[in-house]
């Protein structure tokens, strides 16, 4: 009979009492010897083996067990356990190296000190664990069971591969998101220049114009630009200095006015371009002094040709603005007079057009004397509307007889008979002052120009300095270009529209002026 129990148990039977969560705790032994240590050295013996070996105790799965080298006192151990010496191998938790345990009475348990404050130790550094390696299994386990092909769980064959999925109707609607849409292609690259070569001059200003103190009020900008939009039109201007301008310092000689004289349907817009005469001191003032002499003539008949535009009264239109034109240049010969300079030098080319705010009314009217361009871009197509004017040779006509001239030629009255007899008698008396009659004012150097048009919805009209109208004549890939850019009838912004004038073509550096009108 072993000391745990009444009968001598097997290694399957003890296991089970001493873990058997359903067996009752027997309790604590009555004397003071029955500890855990001699709990397990009683476990030892009952499974064969005595206490005249060197004893380990061991916990967990350490294998270098604590071991207390103590002969004497094991020697006591084994006279009060009654067992006695006898020799066997050591088992699997002892160390070879252990000596032997000293069994002694537990001291009664003293009150544990508080704990000191652990010192801060950093945190070490995780290190991989190392490779587990199998352990021999311990006398008390029972052996693996064998495997038992009746037991659909020991199967140890894999279990056999999904069967593959059946193919998606391309008609059913997709369980996954809808992928994003490709971003849009970005925009080309636009060209600065057209043709083989790039200009000779570089595309940005280098030289400011010479300035005077006393006479700053006669300096003009580089570039300008303007823009408005009135009934089913959108305006876009823009006038900046020639590539030989910029580069030699020279002022712009284009000059580009924009103008709105009244309110509401009965406004009129007008836009005045004028370029002073090549190679000529002040050529820009001359070309400002037209601009503001034909602004001002126009603003105070606003009325008058506002309602001419929108009732269609192209007679009434073209000799108004004939004579209004007429009075710009006398104007401007007048002030050459007071520079002492000839009237050749101090003029000025000159283009205007006048736009009716109303949005019933689609009627453009371009008037002016001097070279440039009116194009009109309709389908994608240039349309060159520049009018037609008379060669020099063929005006014809006799000078107008002013009041008090005395008639000559056929039917003319005679002084004397066909004998030399006097009609009247020459009393030497004085005759009466006759009204004051101007002189007539002679006609520009240029005839005038006129043509009245209807917009149609889409069509871009544009009216150029000569600057801009010569390569536009000989450049067809400029033309293209800007065939290209406005083709969709949308009307640029203000920066687009500046770019797209400044568009070179090799070979042509002179200030350019545009002004485009979009129709809705």
């Amino acid at each position: 009979m072993s000391q745990q129990g009444d009968r001598p148990a097997t290694t399957d039977d003890w296991w089970g009492r001493l873990y058997d969560e359903s067996a009752r705790d027997t309790g604590p032994a009555g004397t003071p010897d029955d500890t855990i240590d001699d709990r397990f050295d009683s476990a030892a013996d009952t499974l064969g083996g005595g206490d005249d070996l060197p004893s380990t105790r061991t916990y967990g799965h350490a294998v270098d067990a604590i071991a207390v080298d103590d002969d004497e006192d094991d020697a006591g151990d084994d006279e009060d356990e009654g067992v006695g010496p006898a020799s066997r191998p050591p088992a699997w938790w002892e160390s070879p190296g252990g000596r032997p345990v000293t069994r002694t009475p537990a001291p009664a348990p003293e009150p544990a000190p508080a704990p000191a404050p652990e010192p801060s130790v950093p945190t070490p550094a995780p290190v991989a664990p190392a490779p587990l390696t199998p352990r021999p299994r311990a006398p008390w386990e029972p052996p693996p069971a064998a495997f038992d092909p009746t037991d659909p769980a020991a199967d140890p064959t894999p279990p056999p591969a999904p069967p593959p999925a059946a193919p998606r109707d391309p008609r059913a609607a997709d369980p996954r998101p809808p992928a994003p849409p490709p971003p849009p292609p970005a925009p080309a690259a636009r060209i600065s220049h057209v043709g083989d070569s790039p200009p000779t001059y570089e595309p940005e200003p280098t030289a400011l114009p010479a300035a005077d103190a006393e006479e700053l009020d006669q300096l003009v900008a580089d570039t300008v630009l303007d823009g408005a939009r009135y009934g089913t039109y959108t305006l876009r201007a823009a006038s900046l200095r020639g590539d030989s301008a910029r580069y030699r310092g020279e002022p712009r000689r284009d000059a580009l006015l924009t103008a709105r004289f009244g309110a509401g349907p009965g406004a009129l817009v007008l836009v005045a371009v004028a370029t002073g005469a090549r190679a000529t001191e002040g050529a820009h003032l001359s070309a400002a002094d037209a601009c503001r002499w034909i602004g001002g003539a126009v603003g105070r008949s606003h009325s008058r040709l506002a309602e001419d535009i929108r009732a269609g009264r192209r007679g009434d239109l073209k000799s108004g603005l004939h004579r209004l034109t007429d009075r710009t240049y006398g104007k401007l010969r007048a002030r050459a007079a007071e520079l002492g300079r000839d009237p050749e030098e101090y003029t000025a080319s000159l283009r205007c057009l006048l736009l009716s705010a109303d949005p019933d009314c689609r009627t453009r009217v371009f008037f002016g004397v001097g070279g440039g361009g009116l194009f009109r871009l309709r389908d994608g197509a240039w349309q060159d509307l520049e009018p037609l004017v008379p060669e020099p040779s063929a005006i014809r006509g006799a000078p107008v007889v002013g009041y008090g001239s005395v008639p000559t030629g056929a039917g003319a009255a005679t002084e004397q008979t066909p004998d030399g007899d006097r009609l009247t008698m020459d009393l030497e008396i004085t005759k009466a002052p006759g009204p004051l009659v101007e002189e007539p004012v002679p006609p520009p150097p240029e005839p005038f120009r006129f043509r009245a048009s209807v917009a149609r919805p889409g069509d871009t009209l544009v009216l150029t300095s000569v600057g801009l109208a010569e390569p536009l004549r000989g450049v067809p890939a400029l033309g293209d270009e800007l065939a290209a850019r406005w083709a969709d009838g949308e009307p640029p912004g203000l920066a687009t529209y500046l770019a797209d004038v400044a568009l070179r073509a090799k070979g042509y550096a002179d200030d350019r002026t545009a002004v485009g009108v979009w129709e809705a």
